[in-house]
């Protein structure tokens, strides 16, 4: 696996490469669902390369940011088992020798406003502003990622429209552990009681997914899954059904729009997201 620290080093190698690029953009602390994308993305192109950067700009808490988990030589060891082709390594430097003041605003509109943008100010310019870079450095044929972070995934879609960047996005299936919790680095971070509990994220969703397929009205199944959340010690943000086009939030399932629903919740100072398409 070849390692670059620094964008002439990768641009030097990528101009004598002739094959396609199958990119997956990670911010490390790799696990199985990183290495699917990754899988996915083998499948796709020639060539597979592996972003690891934290990016500070898309934090809105300092804390989250300085509690996010880092562990390189693991990660590396998981590239290589996985015969990742190229690994890029920037530093902050590296990636914002402008600093990291935002000047460029992306006109994300209604969905830098719902959800997750309206839970985490700020986070989706800075997604923005770091895949939009990424994609111009690594310059794949492909960019994977994955159905976990729904809303992301349209914003990126968007951006990628917007900023007629030529690259295909492909979404990859959310990658789950045995009792249903999806993969996610941010889950080394709780107890183990916590992490017992945190199942129920999936198994609330799955079970208002069900009533919704019976014809059960939505708010109640909603309300019983909030509760039961609570109940447990979370502290739900969101429990949502919505266009899975668009992600205006709706309240009954459409006969002709595909529809997803859509969680966030704390649990053990930790924010875990999921979702489920209908």
């Amino acid at each position: 696996m070849l390692v670059f620290k620094h964008i002439v080093d990768y641009k030097a190698w990528h101009a004598q490469q002739t094959g396609t690029i199958g990119f997956v953009p990670t911010m490390g602390a790799l696990h199985q669902g990183h290495i699917s994308l990754l899988e996915t993305a083998k499948k796709q192109a020639d060539t597979t390369v592996c972003s690891i950067f934290v990016n500070p700009t898309q934090f809105n808490n300092a804390d989250d940011f300085a509690k996010y988990p880092i562990q390189l030589a693991d990660d590396y060891r998981l590239l290589i088992e996985a015969n990742v082709d190229v690994l890029f390594l920037p530093d902050t430097a590296e990636m914002y020798p402008e600093g990291l003041s935002q000047t460029k605003i992306y006109p994300i509109g209604y969905l830098d406003t719902i959800l997750d943008g309206a839970m985490r100010p700020g986070h989706f310019q800075g997604v923005c502003r770091i895949v939009h870079k990424l994609l111009n450095i690594i310059e794949p044929q492909v960019v994977v990622m994955g159905q976990k972070d729904f809303q992301q995934c349209l914003v990126i879609k968007q951006l990628i429209e917007q900023e007629q960047i030529p690259v295909e996005l492909v979404l990859a299936p959310t990658h789950r552990a045995n009792d249903g919790l999806a993969l996610s680095s941010r889950n080394q971070r709780l107890s183990a009681e916590a992490r017992q509990k945190a199942s129920l994220i999936y198994s609330n969703l799955c079970r208002v997914a069900n009533g919704l397929k019976q014809a059960e009205p939505f708010k109640p199944l909603q309300e019983a899954a909030i509760k039961q959340l609570i109940d447990h010690g979370f502290t739900p943000e969101y429990l949502l059904l919505a266009d899975a086009n668009t992600l205006v939030v709706c309240n009954e399932v459409s006969d002709t729009e595909p529809m997803v629903l859509l969680i966030a919740a704390w649990l053990d100072g930790v924010r875990l997201i999921d979702n489920i398409t209908l």
